[in-house]
Order: structure tokens, then sequence, then C-alpha cells
């Protein structure tokens, strides 16, 4: 099943260098989940030829400009291009108040719902879920109310070892008793569990982490992840810089990624002093090896065991 994060936008502050504003597409199967909402983030969607019909919920992590100000000539042009589903947005308090004012001054009249969950930036805790995954909130530290997202799979159905097949020669009935979760109990009185005769994939997760200073208390939220997202807006030789805006170097998020045992760290939020993120990358794998400063259009995905 596809699990993958597409990178609109990997700038801070400011769109420089080719970089646009942060945001980030999460493909799951066929559902798309829109991460973050930068000014340009509509043009990178078309860009890069994702389709913005199947976008139903929308998480912000926070109301600093460059994280959200795409966000409302999205929901026009999603509008005008004729969308009758509901769109969700997640966001910490205020983003709203923020559309609604758009809206009423332009006297505009969509003909979709729009639902605004706001977000407690102090918790983590399940916030949605739908068929294929389960989102919490990952509490961050930044100068306004910012949260992070965690996206898990939920579990996956057992499937059937095929070696316990050919091992114990079961017959149909038996792989029928396995399939709905019964443990065998063998004519010569060997009892098999359950967990011995089947396997369960691993729920792939994906964790998003943007403007923070560093902070290890984010790492119970993200261990073990597939891929972890972390902010690295400077090299660690600006890290006074980086504690005084409340951000991070690529240092200080490869630290989480090794600390948090994660599969792939991917970093953005780039300062524009950097014409190449690639001084940032070469710094986060003296830490940890498996690093990447992200380029906007690239998918980056779990690696495979």
């Amino acid at each position: 099943m596809r699990f993958d994060v597409t990178v609109l936008g990997s700038n801070s502050a400011i769109p420089a260098n080719g970089r646009y504003l942060s945001a980030q597409v999460l493909t799951i199967q066929n559902n798309l989940y829109l991460i973050d909402c930068g000014e340009g983030t509509q043009f990178r969607i078309r860009d890069f030829k994702i389709k913005s019909s199947k976008i139903n919920e929308i998480f912000i992590s926070h109301l600093h400009g460059d994280h959200y100000l795409g966000l409302v000539g999205l929901l026009g042009t999603l509008n005008l291009q004729g969308r009758k589903e509901t769109l969700t947005i997640f966001s910490p308090p205020g983003l709203e108040e923020i559309v609604q004012a758009h809206i009423q001054y332009g006297e505009t009249r969509f003909g979709y719902e729009l639902k605004f969950v706001v977000v407690d930036s102090l918790k983590y805790q399940k916030i949605f879920e739908d068929q294929l995954i389960e989102v919490f909130s990952i509490p961050l530290i930044h100068r306004i109310p910012t949260s992070g997202y965690l996206f898990k799979e939920k579990p996956h159905p057992k499937n059937i070892n095929s070696e316990a097949i050919k091992k114990y020669n079961l017959s149909i009935d038996q792989i029928k008793a396995v399939k709905a979760g019964e443990d065998l109990k063998m004519e010569d009185g060997i009892f098999i569990s359950n967990n011995e005769l089947t396997i369960r994939k691993k729920r792939k997760s994906f964790a998003y982490c943007s403007d923070t200073v560093y902070s290890e208390a984010i790492i119970p939220f993200i261990q073990h992840v597939d891929i972890l997202y972390h902010e690295a807006t400077y090299t660690d030789d600006l890290r006074k810089l980086a504690k005084q805006y409340m951000h991070s170097t690529a240092l200080q998020a490869a630290t989480i990624a090794d600390k948090g045992n994660v599969g792939k760290l991917i970093m953005g939020h780039f300062s524009s002093r950097y014409e190449s993120p690639k001084a940032l990358e070469v710094e986060a794998r003296t830490v940890f090896e498996n690093s990447f400063a992200v380029v906007e259009g690239e998918i980056y995905s779990h690696d495979e065991n």
C-alpha cells in the first residue's frame, strides 16, 4: 500500500532560492492529506500533478504566515472547481476566524462545507481517524501555539503465514479458523498459537514536526516512526540564533531522529541564507546517516526492511 510524502515547499519565512513555503502532501493508498499550506501551495499542487480533489483533510501546524497563507487561495480554487465534499481543517486556535473574515468581506459563497477543528497544542492526543489512519497532535515549542502531527496506519489484518501452512500441513478448515483469529489444537495434542500461524504487516507512520526549538520532550511521540520530518532552519554554527527564534538546527534535528530511533529523517524550513541546503544534510548525517534535506517535488517513502 502506498505510504509516502511529497514535499511542496521547504523554505522558511519567505520564498527564496527557487524554494516555496512549507507544505507537504501525505499519500496513503488513495487518500491525500495536506500538511501546512504556505503561500503558493496551490501552484505546487498543480506543478506536481497532485489531485487536490482528493484532499479532504488539511493539518496546519501554527499561524505564522509561511505555514498557512496559501490556504484561502486554495479553498477558493477548490470552490471554483465545483467541490462538493466537506473539507476539514485542523489547527491551533484562530484559523477559522481568519478564513471566515476573507469569506465575509469577499462575499464568497462556498459550495462545500468547511469544518474547523481546534487542536490543543499542549496535548498529545488523537484528533482524527478514518478507515486508514489515526492522527495525533504533537506538542511543539515555538513562539506561538504550534502542533506537530503523527500519522499512523491502523493495524493491518493478519495474513496466513505460508510457511506455517506447509510446516503443519493445515487443512482448508484449519486455515479458515486461523484467519478468524483462532489458535489451533492439532490431532496429536500440539497447541499452536494464532501468532505463530499469522503475519501482520508493520504499521507505517509519519511524524511532522514543524517550527520548534530543540526539545527532547517530543521523542516519546515520534519513537520508531518510519519517516520523521523535523524543521532544520539553520546549520549548527547558528545554534544561538536558532534558540533565539525558537527554531532548530540540522544537527539538532538529527539528534532527535537518532534518539527516537526513526527510520528516515527529512528536513526542511530552510533559512534563505542557504542557496542550497546541502550543508544541512551533510551536518545531519554526522549524527544520523539516513538524513535528507528535502527537495521540492521529491517523494519520500519509508525504507523497506
